[in-house]
């Protein structure tokens, strides 16, 4: 089994900054975060692999860095020049088994997510 836990949302300005973490019960495969807009379906935002390769969503490209700390098994997203359109539920989400992700349905495992709020 694997545990996921979300932190570092909250309320920050256009134009802003804020860094979210995940931290993990145990070692895992692909990491990646995923967003939830309230009456739209979620969506994937970052996706890291084991070799260390990543895929954006065209919308947070230049914007968004993800990277992964293996030593605490813990995830991170830097989210830069936040947008209003940012605003979401965030999710962290990881496999035990596979080396390679694409999509949802790849993951095995979610954490409760965390809630950003960008204002104009």
């Amino acid at each position: 089994q694997l545990q996921l836990v979300e932190s570092g949302g909250g309320s920050v300005q256009a134009g802003g900054s804020l860094r979210l973490s995940c931290a993990a019960s145990r070692r895992t495969k692909c990491m990646g975060w995923f967003r939830q807009a309230p009456e739209k379906d979620r969506e994937g935002v970052a996706i890291i692999n084991v070799d260390g390769s990543s895929t954006y969503a065209d919308s947070v490209k230049g914007r968004f860095t993800i990277s992964k700390d293996n030593a605490k098994n813990t995830l991170y997203l830097e989210m830069n020049i936040l947008k209003p359109e940012d605003t979401a539920m965030y999710y962290c989400a990881a496999d035990l088994t596979s080396l390679w992700c694409r999509r949802e349905v790849d993951f095995g495992y979610w954490g409760q997510g965390t809630q950003v709020v960008v204002s104009s």
